[in-house]
């Protein structure tokens, strides 16, 4: 008997190839994926960043409960505060120095022009203790600590060291989390105010070494009148906000690494962009709130 296909040929399966000399078979072509719109990455970025503040908001709780009824570990808290604190000194003497001369050749010119020699220290003073000091310290920090803080946290996430941490009783909000925000937070506090004295120090030394400024003349305009205690608090109060900051964004993003290694590198970047934006945006509003 022939099949019903026709003498000669045999019947063929639905995974068969086709016959010799018969018409081609069409190949089904994987569908091409669509771009996403620009209303569609608007509102993606909208709720990974409100997802990220609110992640941000119950840590900040949480670490606050600890604190309220002093459950912190003290020891990794002095191991942290040196390991931020102390080892971060050299940069903020290199940055301090720098910014207090760099405020004085800026106002040079204007100096020079209007003899207005007895104002330098104003002028230096002013915009060091309450903007440039803590701004450019913070800075320096976040890139230091904050970013050395995410990739910590993140690596034990990956290894997981943090689910063997519950595993074994220990509350990691106590015992990592809430020392590092609070080192965190007294580094920088501590690192402004002793930015703000070599910073004043450095634009002491450029004025009498290019303008021929006397350093009593210098630090008489600081203390004239011109400045007051406001314009330090004003700095001091920025530099805990700004801490706040880095420690919450640091320690987010680290608890949040996904990914393996790529996460870890991920966390890292992501930390220092978004402690970077959020220092500049908090440092408007408190800026406009203490003015």
């Amino acid at each position: 008997m022939t099949s019903p296909a026709g003498p000669g040929t045999a019947a063929r399966g639905p995974g068969a190839l086709p016959a010799p000399g018969g018409p081609p078979s069409r190949r089904r072509r994987a569908p091409i994926p669509h771009e996403p719109s620009g209303v569609h990455q608007v509102g993606a970025s909208f709720l990974q960043i409100a997802a990220t503040v609110g992640g941000m908001a119950v840590l900040a709780g949480q670490i606050a409960a600890r604190v309220a009824t002093l459950r912190v570990d003290g020891a990794e808290f002095m191991r942290n505060l040196y390991r931020m604190g102390v080892k971060s000194m050299p940069i903020v003497v290199v940055t301090a120095l720098f910014t207090g001369a760099i405020m004085v050749i800026q106002a040079a010119p204007l100096v020079e022009r209007f003899g207005a020699h007895g104002l330098l220290g104003w002028g230096a003073g002013f915009g060091t203790l309450r903007e440039i000091a803590p701004l450019l310290t913070a800075l320096m920090i976040n890139g230091r600590v904050g970013a050395n803080n995410t990739a910590e946290l993140g690596t034990m996430v990956v290894t997981e060291q943090i689910d063997a941490l519950r595993v074994l009783a220990i509350d990691p909000v106590s015992f990592l989390i809430a020392p590092r925000c609070l080192a965190m937070v007294l580094t920088l506090f501590l690192s402004v105010i002793f930015a703000d004295a070599l910073a004043l120090l450095g634009a002491a030394f450029t004025g009498d070494l290019l303008l021929g400024v006397a350093p009593a003349v210098f630090y008489n305009g600081l203390t004239s009148g011109l400045l007051g205690i406001g314009d330090v608090v004003s700095g001091l109060v920025k530099s805990v906000v700004f801490g706040v900051v880095l420690a919450l964004s640091s320690c987010q993003y680290g608890l949040g690494v996904t990914g393996g290694a790529p996460g870890v590198g991920r966390a890292v970047n992501a930390t220092v962009v978004a402690s970077a934006a959020g220092i500049f945006i908090l440092d408007y509003f408190v800026s406009f709130t203490l003015d």
